[in-house]
């Protein structure tokens, strides 16, 4: 039987949109309010112009993004800790996952107290700082993959989802003559794409935002992820244009906020781009992998 709204809920109802809605416009309009500063002129950005729309369209910030070498590095690097790290991470948290989920593997209980103690306790910066010093890992980008390996939360998560997984399944996998790894490549792997996928969200973003870790381990510039490079230029007050590049002539008095805005949007653009691909099993694997603790 349908029952008609009440007054209250109706109240209630169109309060929550309007706070959505503001809430949605509080982090739409910065965005949009850099992503017109970087397609703006230097004289609509100095005399602050700019508000959600381009004033006096163009693409020269862009042009100089992407015509810095030292930018196209950082770039790469960004890259390669996202997709490798991300891997690390998938593979060292299912790893660690899957055998404290199954009743039979003894010891389980210990080591899941052992990692949320990780989740209370955390090292301060000076002993991990002597502690990547000393295994060599400074001014290595194994420095920004190795330490989060594994993360507590994402690894509560993953082994809710795999204590949901029938043990009838796994038993009939073993009578049938399939090993662990078999077992877990053929059968529980396929079972764990919604999870995997919105842990691998967690592990690439934070991969991709990488900051603080290369700041206090990494001092080579050629090594320096994207991150890095961007708090570079923002707080770099003289953003140097050659005067020989025919792409930049006449503009040697362009204004570097431009610059600053079209790399943020370059930093933020692909992470907005691979999201709406993984949504379905993101919101799946959130769902399905906190229901048991």
């Amino acid at each position: 039987m349908n029952r008609k709204p009440t007054a209250g809920w109706q109240v209630f109802n169109i309060f929550n949109v309007l706070f959505l809605t503001l809430l949605s416009l509080a982090m739409l309009l910065p965005f949009l309010n850099v992503l017109a500063q970087s397609f703006s002129s230097s004289e609509a950005i100095v005399n602050g112009k700019v508000l959600f729309l381009p004033v006096q369209f163009t693409s020269i910030n862009y042009q100089y993004v992407f015509s810095d070498a030292a930018i196209w590095r950082s770039f790469g690097v960004t890259v390669y800790i996202t997709v490798v790290g991300t891997l690390i991470n998938l593979i060292a948290t299912a790893s660690l996952a899957y055998p404290v989920s199954r009743p039979e593997y003894a010891g389980r209980n210990v080591v899941v107290i052992m990692v949320l103690i990780t989740m209370v306790f955390t090292a301060p910066l000076i002993p991990n700082f002597i502690l990547m010093k000393n295994l060599h890992l400074t001014n290595s980008l194994w420095a920004l993959l190795l330490p989060g390996a594994i993360s507590a939360f994402n690894f509560f998560i993953m082994r809710s989802f795999f204590l949901q997984i029938p043990s009838e399944l796994i038993d009939s996998g073993r009578i049938d003559g399939c090993s662990e790894l078999r077992m877990i490549w053929n059968i529980i792997l396929p079972l764990s794409k919604p999870v995997m996928a919105s842990l691998g969200i967690f592990y690439a973003v934070g991969h991709w935002n990488t900051y603080q870790s290369a700041l206090y381990y990494i001092n080579k510039p050629a090594l320096w992820p994207l991150q890095v490079k961007l708090r570079q230029l923002i707080v770099s007050e003289d953003i140097s244009i050659d005067p020989n590049a025919s792409q930049f002539s006449g503009l040697a008095h362009m204004d570097p906020e431009g610059i600053k805005m079209a790399t943020i949007i370059i930093a933020t653009i692909p992470i907005i781009l691979i999201y709406p691909f993984l949504q379905r099993h993101f919101i799946k694997g959130m769902m399905v992998g906190s229901v048991k603790s």
